[in-house]
């Protein structure tokens, strides 16, 4: 997935430690979503997938960074987002994309449903963190 970051790709970090800061990652994604020349509804279902991923990330994670940026490669232009958290890691990944299934008091709906809202979706997680990797492309 990762094959369009180049060296040269320029990211928009934000760490993420508050409700506040969640917030501020969802309006960077927003602007290089605009930037980009997605749809408002394109927009609007990344901005969505990168708000659950990255309250996920507080809440499961003890917060973490945010890194976006907008890159092309065979699916066009787009947005690449990442969530990296130092959190405990998620035990049943397989479980954890199922719907409904939540590990708190939540609906069970972020993980699984951030992944229907973007054309790509990569976690990689162990006892050291979580990294979570959306792209949303401009078809």
């Amino acid at each position: 997935m990762k094959d369009y970051v180049t060296g040269d790709t320029t990211f928009e970090s934000v760490p993420v430690a508050t409700s506040k800061d969640v917030v501020q990652a969802r309006q960077v994604v927003r602007i290089l979503a605009q930037h980009s020349g997605l749809s408002l509804v394109h927009q609007t279902k990344l901005v969505t997938a990168a708000s659950e991923l990255a309250r996920n990330m507080l809440v499961y994670g003890g917060g973490g960074v945010v890194r976006a940026a907008e890159v092309a490669g065979q699916g066009g232009v787009g947005v690449f987002v990442e969530f990296r958290d130092e959190g405990p890691g998620i035990r049943d990944v397989e479980q954890a994309l199922t719907d409904g299934w939540s590990s708190g008091k939540g609906m069970g709906l972020g993980l699984s449903g951030a992944q229907r809202l973007v054309n790509e979706f990569d976690i990689q997680t162990g006892p050291e963190g979580t990294t979570v990797t959306i792209v949303k492309w401009n078809r």
